[in-house]
């Protein structure tokens, strides 16, 4: 197979720019059983510099059932220590270069960040997925929550003013700067992509089906999903609900499904294979979302590949992953959202105007992008340190 052009432009860009090793520090890996949409995007990206050439080296927290060091796509894995410790141990080994030179380091900051500016000594970025903010009163506990909002908005942003910083959506650079204070200049908007396998093919159910994916945790409210459907269920008596995910509030999701007695039309799917993603995706009628707080809805984009529509909160992130009356409608409140999937349901033309907006939109967004987007402000930072190097050197 040919190699792709973004393939050639990576592995030009790395070289001119001097970035032969890169390290990347995260919380969680790929293979970690509450990955998500932000490991789907690091793996993206990565497989993609590595095929490009760049010797590259992840560092993430332990995975459940996962060697602690192993490769995946051409590139190194570490998986060591858990959700807290991985932040100490993995700036002290980083910064006594226990896991090798590295001519670059990219930072992926989700919620407690491992300032690297302070340890890095190389060109360096940070890529910020969201903004945690009302999200930390949900997956802490009241004595801990002050803390977490103390460290995202006060501590650690000012060793980060002169740091790239790069951002998923607009949303979120908006609230980069309005709400962390960084300067607009300094962060940069890369989407990101979708697999080629999501296309549309085959028939749509043949009763109205709803499809939700995500980790199952506080933040994506799929308990009020659950009773949202339960309402607008009362219109459309045959309404499936398939939930796909796992996480730490699956149990009690699955109990408030029993206590509704839904078992026979809400299915808590839990880890699904790729293909039966697919199929869901495409059989869906609309896909949706109750939550908070995302960088971007990748899930919504997969489906909209798949010509599925989206019906989903008017969060940051949505705003940017749904064209909001072009590939889905986006709520203001839970009633909305449940009046806005009623609508959906209910109208035939409606719902393939949407679903043939949703295929437009996701056909600009390729993986490819992504790669060569996050890439740049790297080589542009490795290429500021030559230059200011080559400076001190000459005088």
């Amino acid at each position: 197979m040919p190699e792709s052009p973004a393939i050639a432009e990576i592995r030009e860009l790395a070289r001119a720019s001097g970035l032969r090793r890169v390290h990347v520090v995260a919380w969680r890996d790929l293979a970690d059983i509450e990955a998500g949409g932000s490991e789907v995007h690091a793996a993206e990206w990565q497989r993609r510099w590595a095929e490009a050439g760049i010797e590259l080296t992840v560092r993430t927290s332990y995975a459940q059932g996962h060697a602690p060091e192993g490769v995946r796509d051409g590139y190194r894995v570490i998986r060591k220590h858990g959700r807290f410790m991985v932040f100490p141990t993995t700036v002290l080994s980083e910064a006594l270069h226990r896991t090798g030179p590295r001519d670059g380091l990219v930072e992926i900051w989700n919620g407690t960040p491992y300032l690297s500016p302070l340890w890095a000594c190389c060109a360096h970025i940070t890529l910020v997925h969201h903004v945690h903010k009302d999200m930390w009163r949900l997956v802490l506990d009241d004595g801990l929550a002050p803390y977490g909002e103390f460290l995202e908005r006060r501590l650690a942003p000012p060793f980060y003013r002169h740091t790239p910083i790069i951002a998923l959506s607009n949303s979120t650079r908006d609230e980069l700067v309005d709400y962390l204070r960084f300067r607009p200049e300094q962060i940069s908007v890369v989407p990101p992509g979708i697999d080629a396998r999501y296309t549309p093919d085959g028939p749509k159910s043949a009763v109205p089906l709803v499809v939700s994916v995500g980790r199952l945790m506080a933040p994506k409210r799929f308990d009020e999903l659950i009773r949202i459907a339960t309402r607008v269920r009362e219109h459309h008596p045959d309404l499936q609900l398939v939930i796909v995910g796992d996480g730490y509030e699956r149990l009690a999701l699955e109990e408030q499904v029993a206590e509704l007695r839904a078992e026979s039309w809400i299915r808590i799917a839990g880890h699904v294979s790729d293909e039966e993603l697919l199929a869901l995706y495409r059989q869906a009628w609309v896909i949706t979302s109750a939550s908070i707080a995302e960088g971007w809805g990748m899930t919504l984009t997969e489906a909209a590949a798949c010509g599925t529509p989206a019906v989903a909160t008017r969060i940051n992130g949505h705003t940017d992953s749904v064209l909001d009356h072009e590939s889905g409608l986006l709520a203001d409140s839970s009633r909305q959202l449940g009046d806005m999937l009623d609508l959906v349901l209910s109208d035939h033309d409606l719902r393939r105007r949407l679903g043939e907006g949703a295929s437009r939109f996701a056909a600009t967004l390729t993986w490819d992008a992504t790669a060569l987007g996050v890439l740049r402000p790297l080589a542009d930072a490795a290429l500021r340190r030559r230059a200011r190097a080559g400076s001190n050197r000459s005088r």
